[in-house]
């Protein structure tokens, strides 16, 4: 009876896998990117376009973007917080998020 339930355990462990595999899958989910961006919002603005202080995102090309994230993930461009923030995404999630604010309209 154990090895049948062992056996059974398998097949479940693997679609649970693909699952969480098929989560990060842009094609699988065409709002990944989007939802990636959301914890962006509390400082940069709900369409990346900011108010005060902060740096607006929206509209911004996806290179200079990207070289800003690498900056603050490797601690070579001065931060509070985007250090921490830019290290908590895989190097796909970033190209995802600078793909989302690069293409959305600098001015709302």
């Amino acid at each position: 009876m154990t090895g049948t339930r062992v056996r059974g355990a398998w097949p479940l462990s693997l679609a649970l896998l693909a699952g969480a595999s098929w989560a990060q899958d842009p094609k699988a989910d065409p709002h990944l990117a989007r939802n990636l961006a959301a914890t962006c919002a509390n400082c940069h603005g709900t369409a990346g376009v900011a108010k005060g202080e902060m740096k607006t995102l929206a509209g911004r090309k996806e290179d200079e973007l990207l070289k800003l994230l690498a900056d603050f993930r490797s601690g070579a461009q001065p931060a509070t917080i985007m250090h921490q923030i830019a290290k908590g995404y895989s190097e796909e999630q970033l190209k995802l998020v600078v793909k989302h604010f690069a293409a959305l309209p600098a001015k709302p």
